[in-house]
């Protein structure tokens, strides 16, 4: 295993050294090819293909439909117009782009072998990246909100309103978006230099620093400092947040106090260790060494099954979400009634 290991490691280095001299002419040239990569996706049978286009297709379309729910449930119930809730149709709206970066890719390379530019693919790297830091950013703040609300309820309104909740989700945002854009900068200058195959469903940034003749050592470096620099602050804040509320719930009188504080708090834990265990098992390690069988399955999760849970999680530990969800679908059915 080690010998073919150094096999690899030396043809590498000999594919790197043909290169060098096309690399410097094409620096000299300030020319550079439009390099098409080919996605393998997935090595399975047709019969499972066909099973997994129709299963993936129809999670995409009910995480659309069940986030565009709740951004809707929020705007028109006057009850749900709290920074908590704000925050969650947030979450709503980011996670239908998230994971719409991925699945219009992920959908065809079920069926056939699917080709991406290398500027889509930049792209793809850069909004899959983006959005996702984002929802970390977004995740650390529903947990101080959270904190406010349950450890110090006296002062939670004139800490966290309307004006302060769009504030700290503006700066999530921007920073996430302006954080991703030096690493996929960084990763535009590296030259590929073939073969053009990804073996993933879609961008990721192993994957191409594999394919890549360029010395990737600094830009493996980049992506594990920002990883940890954007990851674990908003993790530590998260976990930090809960422990406070954690105890203080625990020094509650009140019975139904605590029932209610764990109500609220307890679908907002589960997506969070949900994700951030997830993406700290991909990204937040040295160097790319698990196998990519297993990136893979993570990364279907990923992108694909947790923006779904998130709606459904909210909804259903949610009383106030299902009471609004029965309150609203009432006022349809009348509705319809008086119209018939």
């Amino acid at each position: 295993m080690k010998e073919r290991h150094e096999f690899k490691k030396k043809q590498r280095q000999k594919r790197r050294k043909k290169m060098k001299q096309k690399i410097k002419r094409k620096k000299m040239d300030n020319d550079t090819d439009v390099v098409y990569f080919l996605l393998l996706g997935f090595h399975i049978g047709t019969e499972l293909q066909i099973f997994f286009f129709i299963m993936f297709l129809s999670i995409y379309i009910l995480t659309l439909t069940a986030n565009i729910s709740i951004i809707t449930l929020v705007k028109l119930d006057q009850h749900l117009h709290t920074p908590m809730y704000q925050l969650l149709s947030h979450l709503s709206f980011l996670e239908i782009f998230y994971t719409s970066s991925i699945v219009p890719t992920l959908l065809p390379n079920l069926l056939q072998k699917n080709i991406i530019s290398l500027p889509g693919c930049l792209a793809q790297t850069y909004f899959y990246f983006s959005l996702g830091t984002t929802e970390f950013f977004l995740l650390g703040v529903m947990a101080v909100d959270r904190y406010l609300a349950i450890c110090n309820p006296l002062r939670y309104t004139n800490m966290m309103n309307g004006m302060v909740c769009l504030q700290a989700t503006a700066v999530c945002w921007l920073v996430a978006f302006l954080s991703i854009f030096v690493p996929v900068i960084m990763l535009s200058k590296l030259y590929f230099c073939g073969p053009y195959i990804i073996n993933h469903f879609f961008c990721d940034v192993a994957p191409l620093l594999k394919l890549s003749c360029s010395d990737t050592h600094i830009m493996e470096s980049a992506v594990f400092i920002l990883a940890c620099f954007t990851i674990l602050p908003s993790f530590l804040v998260t976990i930090i947040s809960y422990v406070f509320i954690i105890v203080t719930i625990l020094r509650s009188v009140s019975k139904n106090g605590k029932q209610k504080a764990f109500s609220t708090c307890s679908s907002h834990f589960t997506v969070v260790v949900i994700l951030y265990g997830t993406v700290i098992f991909i990204y937040v390690r040295p160097a790319f060494a698990y196998p990519v069988a297993i990136n893979k399955f993570i990364g279907v999760f990923n992108t694909v099954i947790t923006p779904l849970l998130n709606p459904l999680i909210y909804c259903l530990r949610n009383k106030e979400v299902k009471a609004s969800i029965r309150k609203q679908f009432g006022r349809t059915i009348l509705r319809n009634n008086m119209t018939h």
